[in-house]
């Protein structure tokens, strides 16, 4: 194995002043300029502009979705860090709200960061209204859904979301009421769906449905339906259980079902609505990037130094995802990882001729076409005026 088969000994020097490594920042830093970002933080830092549900209309559907993290830090020198969910691990408990469609990855709404001890609750109805506002401005016409899990089914998050009119889409808790409603489901009429992790049957190459779908009587909060009144129905997911000793050959006496009961306000189909609540989990690709990249590590010990780095963070993430959307249909959902070493990980080499700076980038990329829709799409020539 050579390292070069070109010449029999190689020099190296550093003596090139016009290389940069990362030639993807020069489009997303003039895209951040062009919306107005950096006046923005200067006098909000919050984040408005850079979402792209902007102007989506009555017929598009928009899925709000909230969920917590935690991050764990170390030392005791960080303010607000404790002993929460996380047994023996001291941690600090952002709390996040996620816009996205269909057809888009999700973008932050809201961020906020919060003491370890924090229940994932706490202060969750407020946050969501915020969260609301804020794409209320952004698509004042959309039909929303807010999908959540089980730490968020309370009547203040439902009539939140209600007040702002969006339905709600929440993952019940194995309190009584949600378990009396399955048991009772014995009677009812279940609908098969289909689900990928099913076996194909051998001679047609069709999935058999492994899970039911059955939708009883409306339900809502107990003890809290006159002041708050919350309406809807529950939907209730159940997946058959496998018998372990089956391969022993031992056959079951009885089938045994798991139950997944969701509380929906919306008036989609039933199927559609329990399929959209199960994509909630596209929530998770975003604390997934925040854990890989800037709340891998929260690095003051301030606490509200901390908060506005997880700011900044969501800053970070939404302008990378509107640069996604710049760059092609094909980019719209990539990863924010998958972005970066795509349109902004790029090494270039600057060039000046006839008072205009070139890009010289390297030949044969494979996302080419990608890096000059986004670099187009922001560098436009100004119209002339009329």
């Amino acid at each position: 194995m050579q390292s070069c088969h070109a010449a029999a000994a190689v020099d190296a020097v550093f003596d090139d002043p016009n290389l940069v490594a990362d030639a993807g920042l020069v489009p997303v830093v003039a895209l951040a300029e062009q919306i107005g970002l950096p006046e923005l933080v200067a006098e909000h830092v919050k984040i408005l502009d850079a979402a792209n549900s902007a102007g989506a209309g009555p017929d598009t559907v928009v899925f709000v979705d909230i969920d917590s993290t935690h991050r764990r830090v170390y030392g005791y020198a960080k303010q607000g860090a404790a002993v929460g969910r996380l047994a023996g691990k001291k941690t600090l408990h952002p709390l996040i709200a996620t816009a996205s469609t269909p057809s888009s990855a999700p973008v932050v709404l809201a961020v906020r960061l919060r003491k370890g001890k924090a229940a994932d609750v706490r202060g969750a109805a407020r946050f969501l209204a915020e969260a609301l506002t804020t794409l209320r401005l952004l698509a004042p016409r959309a039909r929303v859904v807010v999908r959540a899990d089980s730490q968020f089914y309370t009547a203040d998050v439902a009539a939140t979301a209600a007040r702002h009119g969006a339905s709600v889409s929440l993952t019940t808790r194995s309190t009584a009421r949600p378990r009396t409603a399955s048991a009772g489901f014995g009677q009812r009429p279940w609908t098969p769906t289909p689900s990928p992790t099913a076996s194909a049957a051998p001679d047609t190459g069709k999935r058999a449905p492994d899970a039911e779908v059955a939708k009883p009587a409306s339900a809502a909060f107990p003890g809290r339906e006159k002041k708050l009144p919350v309406t809807g129905r529950l939907i209730v997911r159940r997946v058959r259980r496998p018998n372990p000793a089956a391969a022993a050959g031992q056959d079951e006496l009885f089938t045994v079902h798991r139950h997944h009961a969701v509380f929906v306000t919306s008036s989609v189909a039933t199927l559609q609505a329990e399929a959209d609540h199960r994509a909630h989990a596209i929530i998770e690709q975003v604390i997934a990037d925040a854990a890989g990249s800037a709340l891998a590590h929260l690095p003051s010990g301030r606490f509200t130094a901390n908060a506005a780095w997880t700011v900044l963070w969501a800053i970070a993430h939404n302008l990378t995802r509107a640069a996604g959307v710049l760059a092609g249909t094909a980019q719209a959902r990539a990863t924010t990882a998958s972005l970066r070493t795509r349109l902004i990980n790029v090494p270039a080499r600057l060039a000046r001729s006839a008072r205009r700076i070139r890009l010289h980038l390297p030949a044969g990329w494979p996302f080419d076409q990608a890096w000059l829709n986004l670099h187009h799409a922001v560098h436009r020539r100004p119209h002339p005026a009329t």
